[in-house]
């Protein structure tokens, strides 16, 4: 059985919902030394608010918090219910160290002492 709401109620039903994502999420994208709000993310892609959100494509820091968690490579694929959704080309994890090209062993000192 299909429930069938007025445009007003689905409209205030979307409003509640897209407000309950915006206080829950901490996750957020930098873009040009702006930032934006990301009310979902999921495997390929993300959501942002369809009111604010820019058509965006290429190079994105995605955060939680304060903890850079990917440097994407996004597209901009669609709008739904208020949300408009970004794909990932490519999401890298963020290191805090550089990768090593060789194998350190395991009881390799930590520092020269002279």
């Amino acid at each position: 059985m299909e429930a069938i709401l007025s445009k007003e109620v689905q409209a205030g039903l979307d409003a509640a919902r897209l407000s309950a994502l915006r206080k829950a999420s901490r996750l957020r994208i930098e873009v040009d030394g702006k930032q934006h709000k990301v009310l979902r993310m999921w495997k390929t892609g993300f959501a942002l608010e369809a009111e604010t959100a820019p058509y965006l494509r290429g190079l994105v820091d995605l955060y939680d918090g304060a903890n850079h968690l990917f440097q994407c490579l996004i597209v901009a694929s669609d709008e739904e219910a208020g949300e408009m959704h970004y794909e990932f080309k490519r999401a890298t994890a963020v290191a805090d160290a550089a990768a090593l090209d060789f194998e350190r062993p395991d009881n390799a000192p930590v520092a020269l002492i002279e």
